[in-house]
């Protein structure tokens, strides 16, 4: 719990206001955050033009820019850092294929450890576009699918950042996969 102490108090600082505080607390997270960047570049196409660390620098950018942050833990902070990183990525992929919107699209595994967009940024805009339109409508289970499947948080970090229960958490994260698998069958191939 002491290598938690200066974390918290640096989230807290930065909270108030302080922007120093976060480049006191990225060297401390650096590692997470790098390994958050490796298993979204490991994802993407070969040859992507981003690479890991320059998609951590990219997010710190991004996250120093944030007003008013609430960050309650390091798990709230990272899932929040495995966000603007998919939006970086999403970014990217929504100006390298304007127009393309899934055709030709490959069936995925909704599951963190399958990557699901490697080679193929218009399932990443796909995913994104679902995405937003469960957050739309359940903004619980698309934070928590979020944190699952891009940052990679387990059930208990989840848990720890929303306050749910551990079985409410899963509960909720094989609801939204469910729909999001709904959601996305029109835009991906049918099986052979």
């Amino acid at each position: 719990m002491d290598d938690q102490q200066p974390i918290t108090l640096l989230l807290r600082r930065f909270a108030d206001g302080e922007k120093e505080a976060l480049d006191q607390l990225v060297p401390l997270v650096y590692s997470e955050l790098q390994r958050l960047a490796d298993h979204y570049i490991r994802n993407e196409r070969p040859g992507h033009t981003l690479q890991p660390t320059a998609l951590v620098h990219e997010a710190y950018a991004r996250l120093k820019k944030q007003e008013n942050p609430d960050y309650r833990s390091r798990a709230h902070f990272l899932g929040t850092a495995a966000h603007v990183m998919r939006q970086i990525l999403i970014d990217h992929a929504r100006r390298r294929n304007t127009g393309k919107r899934g055709a030709g699209a490959a069936g995925f595994p909704l599951h963190p450890d399958h990557p699901v967009t490697a080679g193929r940024p218009e399932i990443l805009i796909a995913i994104d576009d679902a995405l937003l339109a469960l957050a739309a409508s359940d903004p619980a289970k698309a934070r928590l699918i979020e944190m699952s499947y891009f940052g990679g948080l387990t059930a208990e970090e989840s848990a720890e950042v929303t306050g749910l229960t551990v079985p409410e958490v899963r509960r909720e994260l094989r609801l939204g996969k469910a729909w999001l698998r709904r959601e996305l069958e029109p835009v991906m191939p049918k099986s052979q």
